[in-house]
């Protein structure tokens, strides 16, 4: 995964069939523990392009998409966002929702 900032991520989604933007926040322990699952699709998907951003450097991201709480996972296909996930249960839940 590599960090992005918004406007990398909004390329990224409108240009991709499928882009994935994870949100975290550093003192979250959830958060670590999704990023530990996070890390496991990208080496499984390594042609999808997954981003990731500590939420508290793009707040702006945050009203406009109106995010709720973090761990979150944006999932955009061809530059419209289909699902924002929160409840990270394993990693084969998520690659069903990504694939």
């Amino acid at each position: 995964m590599e960090t992005w900032t918004r406007e990398e991520w909004e390329r990224k989604s409108s240009e991709m069939d499928t882009a994935v933007f994870y949100l975290y926040t550093p003192m979250c322990g959830t958060c670590a523990v999704a990023s530990k699952m996070m890390n496991v699709i990208s080496v499984m998907k390594p042609d999808m392009p997954i981003g990731m951003a500590d939420l508290n450097y793009i707040e702006d991201l945050a009203i406009d998409y109106q995010i709720e709480s973090v761990p979150c996972l944006l999932i955009a296909k061809k530059g419209v966002l289909q699902e924002k996930i929160y409840a990270f249960k394993s990693v084969p839940d998520l690659l069903v929702k990504i694939s």
